[in-house]
């Protein structure tokens, strides 16, 4: 007899020690499995699936809060049958796996209809009772002090859970919330990427925005320092902008887009086109349009009032030019027709510059008005 009762506990050591193997052995592979986590809906239905095998349940299944409509909702089911089952939704304090949210404490029931320790709500009832459920054994899983879910094992018959299988349901719980914690943080780390892709995309196309500016910048210096015109500061900024610009009079330009741009200072869109007013001291000289390009960014919508601007200044240098030039070939005139104490060749460089010809003859008429003084103002007026 003595023998006997010694070889029942050795068998039932063995037992254990053979069940504390396995067990130990689902957690290296659940653990394996967290290291090389790459998708959160495939580890946690292996946590599940090893949970409810190594317990030997019928069910097993795992919720998590929803901290936005303040429930726990189910996430993941193994061995369940009850559509109704698996689309629950539990609050606070609500069914066993609502007493296990709120309170962070496992719970285990042999009889979860007669158990009268959480709130029994309809919906849950209806839903147990589709899968046949009677024994339910819930752990919290936890991030620090916070829970996030429950972990589930249940059996449809009445059974009672030892401390060691609660315990093991509750480092598979561990081993869930450290997955739904490394996903959560890949998911973070993904965004940030994404995020930082999207800032490097944004950079680079300033940054090619910017080159482009530079690049009109340095193309409308050069034309104004080699004496350029305004067509040359249009067929530049068209390269630069990838569409067609060009330079028209203000009465062939649109009005009323045209007087905006005069008035804002800025470009402004007129259909497919833009157009930026040419102006100098209030004075409407013409305008810069941009033909067919609806899609300007900021960056181009400068460049083309930059031109603009540049285009308004050699018109104002041309004209001061061709006025100088004027009063120059008056004053010309003055000292050949003086030029008892001019230099001849002094003469001949300023006749040279105003492309006039010494050496040829040259026909002077000279008039006088003797009309009275009213008419003479009147004849200056229409000359």
């Amino acid at each position: 007899e003595r023998a006997k009762l010694l070889a029942l506990r050795v068998r039932a050591e063995l037992d254990g020690r053979r069940r504390r193997e396995a067990e130990l052995s689902a957690l290296f592979e659940t653990a394996h499995d967290l290291a090389g986590l790459r998708d959160l809906d495939s580890v946690l239905p292996a946590i599940v699936q090893r949970a409810r095998s190594l317990l030997g349940t019928d069910v097993a299944y795992l919720t998590l809060n929803d901290p936005a409509r303040g429930d726990t909702y189910m996430r993941v089911t193994e061995g369940s049958v009850a559509a109704r089952f698996q689309q629950l939704r539990l609050g606070m304090g609500e069914g066993l796996g609502g007493l296990v949210a709120q309170t962070a404490r496992p719970y285990v029931t042999d009889d979860y209809f007669k158990d009268a320790r959480f709130q029994h709500t309809g919906t849950i009832d209806a839903g147990v009772q589709d899968e046949g459920l009677v024994a339910i054994l819930g752990v919290p899983l936890m991030l620090g002090p916070q829970v996030i879910g429950v972990l589930f094992a249940a059996d449809r018959r009445a059974r009672v859970f030892e401390r060691e299988q609660i315990a093991l349901l509750g480092s598979f719980a561990a081993l869930a919330a450290a997955a739904i914690d490394s996903a959560n943080l890949l998911t973070e780390t993904r965004s940030a990427l994404a995020d930082l892709e999207r800032a490097n995309e944004i950079i680079r196309d300033r940054s090619g925005a910017i080159e482009r500016a530079s690049d009109v910048h340095d193309r409308l210096t050069e034309l104004v320092l080699r004496g350029g015109g305004v067509h040359d500061v249009a067929a530049a900024v068209s390269q630069v902008l990838a569409g067609t610009v060009e330079f028209t009079e203000a009465t062939a330009a649109p009005a009323d887009p045209l007087e905006a741009s005069r008035a804002d200072g800025h470009a402004v869109r007129h259909g497919d086109d833009w157009i930026a007013a040419v102006t100098a001291g209030g004075e409407l000289l013409g305008a810069l349009v941009v033909r067919g390009h609806p899609g300007l960014d900021p960056v181009d919508q400068r460049t083309l009032e930059r031109a603009a601007m540049v285009t308004s200044l050699l018109l104002l240098a041309r004209r001061s030019a061709a006025e100088a030039e004027q009063r120059v070939r008056g004053e010309l005139l003055d000292d050949l027709l003086d030029a008892r104490d001019r230099d001849p060749r002094l003469l001949r460089e300023r006749a040279t510059r105003l492309h006039a010809d010494l050496d040829a003859t040259h026909v002077m008429l000279a008039a006088r008005l003797d009309a009275p003084a009213a008419d003479a103002d009147l004849d200056g007026r229409l000359a």
